[in-house]
């Protein structure tokens, strides 16, 4: 779900302003669409809207279905024909169909304490699936019975069809330790895949706002600098120091955790001492294979640039691919 947009967020703020809103999902599309299943808009009594469901196609026809939503109190379920020439407008190659279903929040709709149930475990990390039935019949959360969507953070229709899924998952984190040249490239590689990146280093001379102007910086052990953050499933963990004070530390941390990707920089040789280690502290060889170790997919990447593209890589396909 659009996290970054804060699109529930946003919605609550004008119910409790007294604006109303309405929900507007993509339930289902076409192969090439700008926004994926789960997309969202919000729409207040107002008119005013934040959110995206097409790029563009159709934004001004749900706006109108919204409003009048709003006032029936009553969700809907509206499906368009998008042409080959819109479609081109707003970079595909073809047209297509898109199905959205647009919930008035409140009487007749989302129940209010639903939707601020929803935004305080998007505010604690805990994810979280958004069950509803298209013809607003019923509505709940739950944590439990969706592992898979969750993993892929796939949103879509139930089996028979006859339900929504929205997975709200926490954001993405990519905490480096190590605030070496890799990082460097590696911070804003990223941030456009949708990860938001934490550099950690005490060395302040390397950890710095100018060095790395667009990531959060936390100058100090790498130990101490993971239990403030909270390592979660969510988070992928890469360590670029070579230095097993710093690594070492960082390691013990994210292996006890339930980071879904833990990768390590360095040689066959330096992982190797790197396995030894760990297994005179106690670790399991199941607990240290989690570990990528030489870091990276293996695609002879050779000076920062390319290696941070190897990284990310083998990030997105660990999470994705499990």
């Amino acid at each position: 779900m659009q996290s970054a947009e804060m699109i529930p967020e946003q919605a609550l703020a004008w119910v409790d302003a007294g604006q109303g809103a309405v929900l507007a999902t993509v339930i289902d599309t076409w192969g090439s669409a700008p926004r994926r299943v789960g997309a969202q808009l919000v729409v207040c009594g107002q008119g005013n809207m934040q959110g995206s469901v097409s790029g563009g196609c159709v934004e001004g026809a749900v706006v109108v279905e919204a409003l009048e939503a709003l006032e029936i109190g009553a969700p809907r379920l509206l499906e368009y024909g998008v042409s080959d020439g819109d479609a081109f407008a707003v970079g595909l190659a073809c047209g297509g169909t898109i199905r959205i279903l647009v919930e008035p929040i409140g009487a007749g709709g989302m129940p209010v304490q639903t939707l601020r149930d929803l935004v305080a475990a998007r505010a604690a990390r805990r994810a979280v699936a958004y069950e509803v039935a298209l013809d607003g019949g019923t509505y709940a959360l739950t944590h439990d019975g969706y592992a898979d969507r969750f993993r892929m953070d796939r949103s879509g229709l139930s089996e028979d069809g006859q339900h929504f899924i929205a997975i709200h998952n926490p954001p993405l984190r990519l905490i480096i330790v190590g605030a070496v040249h890799i990082a460097q490239a590696l911070v804003g590689m990223a941030q456009a895949a949708g990860f938001d990146p934490l550099v950690v280093d005490p060395r302040e001379a390397f950890g710095s706002e100018a060095r790395f102007p667009d990531a959060s910086i936390i100058n100090d052990w790498p130990d101490a600098a993971l239990r403030t953050i909270g390592v979660d499933g969510r988070c992928a963990v890469v360590l670029l120091t070579h230095d097993p004070k710093l690594d070492d530390p960082a390691l013990h941390i994210a292996l006890a955790s339930d980071a879904f990707y833990i990768g390590a920089l360095g040689s066959k040789r330096t992982h190797a001492s790197r396995v030894e280690r760990l297994t005179e502290a106690g670790f399991s060889p199941s607990q240290i294979g989690r570990i990528h170790g030489p870091v990276g997919l293996n695609i002879g990447a050779s000076g920062p640039a390319e290696i941070a593209v190897s990284i990310l890589a083998q990030m997105i396909q660990t999470l994705r691919q499990g």
